[in-house]
């Protein structure tokens, strides 16, 4: 059982503590608010803990000040020569209305597509775009997935894409079932693959412990790389956090 508490270590910097059964402490900044936490063996007191973090302060901050500088979009209008992203790579949008359902296309290395009824809503215009990124993200992840059960000998039973708040991706380790986040269209395909493999791996280990990052360098050795630049990203105006 995870224990989880809240320690503070100055007047302005707090950190999420959690004790688990692990062998050595881990630590971790989390963007965009530049959250600490620290993963600490079950034996391990709080003051040995304020220690540690004590003497990564510079570590933290310099961190924090990253995930501040990252930048992030305001909220999307969905509006002629707006900046939106696929794949990793910038195009402005070009909307077109005409008397059908909605489509979106890229023809060009300039242009998103939009074609869409005339007095469409935000709304609306949201949710076509939305649902095209679904379509050409789901067009991705199997391919990936049978790729990744091959080399680490596991089995995906069920996978789904759904708009997530927090996290990149999520898994449910006993039914085999992993969730890749909607905004992962936007990224570059090696992040998805990254967070694919991420996922699958905590079939084999649930915790982010010492087995688990020795197995992220045995299947994908670059995936500290992969990890600070989908960081590194420019992030949607909500909370990204993995």
């Amino acid at each position: 059982m995870e224990e989880v508490k809240v320690l503070h270590i100055t007047s302005n910097l707090s950190i999420d503590v959690v004790r688990k059964d692990i062998k050595n402490m881990h630590l971790a900044v989390y963007p965009p608010t530049g959250r600490v936490r620290i993963a600490t063996p079950l034996n391990v007191n709080d003051e040995a803990v304020r220690l540690f973090a004590i003497s990564k302060i510079a570590w933290i901050r310099k961190h924090q000040r990253h995930f501040k500088a990252q930048d992030r979009q305001s909220p999307r209008e969905f509006k002629q020569r707006e900046s939106h992203y696929f794949q990793g790579k910038r195009f402005l949008l070009r909307i077109t209305e005409h008397e059908a359902p909605a489509r979106v296309e890229i023809k060009t290395k300039t242009y998103i597509d939009l074609f869409i009824r005339p007095n469409s809503t935000i709304e609306q215009k949201q949710i076509a775009i939305n649902e095209w990124y679904r379509v050409e993200l789901k067009k991705l992840i199997p391919e990936i997935i049978q790729k990744w059960e091959q080399k680490i000998g596991v089995q995906v039973s069920e996978w789904q894409v759904k708009q997530m708040k927090t996290k990149w991706g999520t898994c449910n380790i006993e039914k085999k079932r992993i969730w890749i986040n909607l905004e992962l269209a936007k990224k570059p395909i090696h992040c998805l693959e990254y967070i694919i493999v991420h996922e699958m791996i905590h079939f084999i280990e649930r915790h982010h412990n010492d087995r688990f990052m020795a197995l992220m360098d045995k299947y994908i050795p670059q995936w500290k790389f992969f990890k600070e630049e989908l960081n590194r990203l420019p992030v949607s105006h909500g909370e990204w956090d993995y």
